[in-house]
């Protein structure tokens, strides 16, 4: 990974963080909005907690995610092996029988 691609790879991971922090602030809001009878400094808590567990929630799907596009990657890269093999034996087997078609005709 070159470090233009790293340093992209940063902003754009600040970006989705920033992002998700701002859903959790809005979700909390919707959330503490019908709660009339709390009081400013416990309504302020309860969203603090509500975007805390937002982010939370948000990093470990996002780390779930990574993890499973790993193990299909590493299963693609798997497959990918099998098949180059396959098709590598099934190219030499044709060539002997080419060749030996060939020897063959020429006895």
């Amino acid at each position: 990974m070159s470090i233009t691609d790293k340093f992209l790879s940063d902003i754009e991971g600040h970006l989705l963080l920033a992002a998700t922090r701002q859903e959790g602030r809005t979700a909390a809001a919707r959330f503490s909005a019908p709660l009339h009878w709390l009081t400013d400094a416990q309504r302020g808590e309860v969203e603090r907690r509500f975007e805390a567990e937002y982010l939370a929630l948000a990093r470990t799907s996002w780390r779930l995610t990574a993890e499973r596009a790993g193990r299909l990657r590493d299963e693609y890269e798997a497959r990918y092996r099998d098949l180059r093999r396959r098709a590598l034996a099934g190219w030499l087997l044709t060539c002997a029988v080419a060749l030996g078609v060939l020897v063959v005709c020429l006895a």
